[in-house]
């Protein structure tokens, strides 16, 4: 059997554009010489869906787009994910997640998804009802068994066992020469690894080949990855397409084939910094932006980010300003504009000295009696938000902050200042990752100024500012959000490992007390297994300690 793998890359409710884009890869399957192409979950209506699914026309224009592809469909069978009504009559959520068999112009078979995961990024149970029954279907002397995302998900590889029911126990039951799953599987660190071990055990298992097709490209906040697979019935996997990028394979997952390494450890900055560069452009382009601004402090964050926007935007369309004030040193100005250089980015030197002045005279009767503290600190930084803002406005760039995880975790940023924006890139990048990817870029030659990566990290919103004066050295701070944040140790926990009680308690505090900005905070690009803003849901109003 010769099987063609369409890994696309869908927009969320654009039925027609995701109909070109499926009969486009299908076409290039069959030339290729496919006699059956699977795509992606939900490769007709994009995923996911949220909310959308619940305004009236969206399930019947998707019903609609089923149509017309099916209608296109003539040569080979074509199977693809979409979204179909709950029977009228069957008890239960209004919708289904499904799969749908076209060939001879028709619908011929139709599948839908057992497993509804309901947890981390995920809230499926809230509008799908799951099938009730897994079956395989008989084609070409083959039967053949559908499975959809989380129906092969097994016990072994997540935190805990969330089902009753088995699909692919169900289908080998059945009888079945081939599995194929149609998946949208969002990317976080360590997420293709533990995807690679997870499909060969359960081709191992079935003891039939496995092939998994996974979306790409990004959604909001997430990123999915591609790497769609193909695993022998010994386990091994033997084909792997691309990574963050569309892709069309056709391979014969009957045929012997020697297994496939993975790819190595070291290249985790890379991973890293394509998943950014791909869900920058994907959310730019599919919200219509063309460009993009951000402020230029000179510092690393800034400076990583706006590496990002010019890989995945090109360098034209980025435009930075760096806002120097009476506490800025030189050298951030001219890195900010080395920087600029080496991109081949825009840059513009606007000074907030006079704006500063401006503010602090106004508000002086206001606050007349009352020593400078950090409000005048943040004064500075509400004015660079302001004139980025002003940027955007005048200019219809996509404004992007550039604040980090370990920044946000804690608080160590201004609400209306430099949070603004409608993008957050590195928001799921701790400040250690920010420098090893800084560092990678810098491999062969120098993106980022050097001086940018050696100086020590300043906010430079008060005479000779220092992170460190503030917070934790980031090496410890990281080390102890990750288990707080990703892992949900309680500070008790963490301690226990070895991490003084003082930084671990003052780090909880940081942490909880500052949910109202992360609340108010731009979308940011998930990369870890526990991003803020998706798939963690924290109350702001709470009490709990530990």
């Amino acid at each position: 059997m010769q099987l063609g793998i369409a890994q696309i890359n869908s927009i969320v409710g654009d039925f027609p554009g995701n109909a070109k884009r499926l009969l486009a890869a299908y076409r290039e399957c069959i030339e290729a010489g496919a006699e059956v192409v699977i795509t992606p979950e939900l490769a007709l209506a994009g995923y996911p869906p949220r909310d959308l699914i619940f305004k009236s026309g969206f399930v019947p224009k998707c019903l609609q787009a089923l149509d017309y592809l099916a209608g296109e469909v003539r040569e080979v069978p074509l199977l693809v994910g979409y979204l179909d009504h709950n029977h009228p009559t069957h008890p239960g959520k209004p919708f289904r997640n499904a799969a749908a068999w076209l060939e001879h112009g028709v619908v011929c078979h139709r599948f839908w998804k057992t497993l509804l995961p309901t947890y981390d990024v995920f809230d499926e149970r809230r509008y799908f009802e799951p099938g009730e029954h897994s079956k395989p279907v008989s084609w070409g002397g083959y039967r053949i068994g559908v499975t959809i995302c989380e129906d092969i998900w097994t016990e072994d590889y997540l935190q805990r066992p969330f089902y009753d029911r088995d699909p692919v126990r169900e289908l080998v039951e059945e009888g079945i020469d081939l599995l194929l799953n149609l998946s949208a599987s969002p990317f976080h660190l360590g997420k293709p690894a533990l995807r690679r071990s997870m499909i060969g055990a359960v081709a191992a298992r079935a003891k039939v080949p496995v092939v998994y097709c996974n979306a790409v490209g990004g959604n909001d906040q997430l990123v999915f990855d591609g790497h769609s697979l193909v695993a022998a019935p010994n386990g091994g996997i033997c084909a792997e397409l691309a990574g963050f990028a569309e892709s069309c394979q056709v391979i014969d997952p009957f045929q012997a084939a020697p297994p496939i390494a993975g790819p190595a450890d070291d290249d985790e900055p890379e991973t890293l910094y394509q998943a950014l560069v791909l869900g920058l452009r994907d959310y730019a382009t599919k919200c219509g932006f063309t460009s993009v601004c951000l402020g230029l402090s000179g510092g690393i964050d800034s400076a990583l980010t706006a590496v990002i926007a010019a890989e995945a935007l090109g360098a034209e369309n980025v435009h930075g300003l760096t806002m120097p004030s009476g506490f800025s040193s030189s050298g951030s100005v001219d890195d900010s504009l080395a920087l600029a250089g080496n991109l081949g980015i825009g840059c513009e030197v606007v000074p907030i000295s006079e704006p500063f002045a401006a503010v602090k005279a106004a508000m002086a009767p206001v606050f007349a009696g009352l020593p400078e503290d950090v409000t005048e600190e943040n004064m500075q930084a509400r004015i660079r938000g302001m004139l980025l803002m002003s940027l955007s406005n005048k200019h219809n760039h996509l404004l992007l902050t550039t604040g980090n995880k370990s920044e946000l975790a804690v608080g160590y940023c201004t609400i209306y200042g430099d949070m603004c924006g409608g993008l957050a890139v590195i928001s799921d990048l701790p400040k250690s990752r920010v420098y090893q990817i800084a560092r990678w870029l810098n491999r062969d030659r120098e993106i980022i100024p050097w001086n940018t990566l050696d100086k020590p990290p300043s906010a430079e919103l008060r005479p000779d500012q220092k992170d460190q004066d503030t917070l934790p050295p980031y090496e410890v701070l990281d080390a102890i959000l990750e288990l707080y944040v990703e892992h949900q140790l309680s500070p008790d926990d963490i301690i226990a490992r070895g991490y003084d009680e003082a930084v671990v308690r003052w780090i909880q505090r940081r942490v909880d007390l500052n949910e109202w900005k992360r609340h108010q905070a731009a979308p940011g690009i998930r990369v870890t297994s526990k991003a803020f803003g998706i798939g963690r849901r924290m109350p702001i109003v709470q009490r709990f300690i530990g």
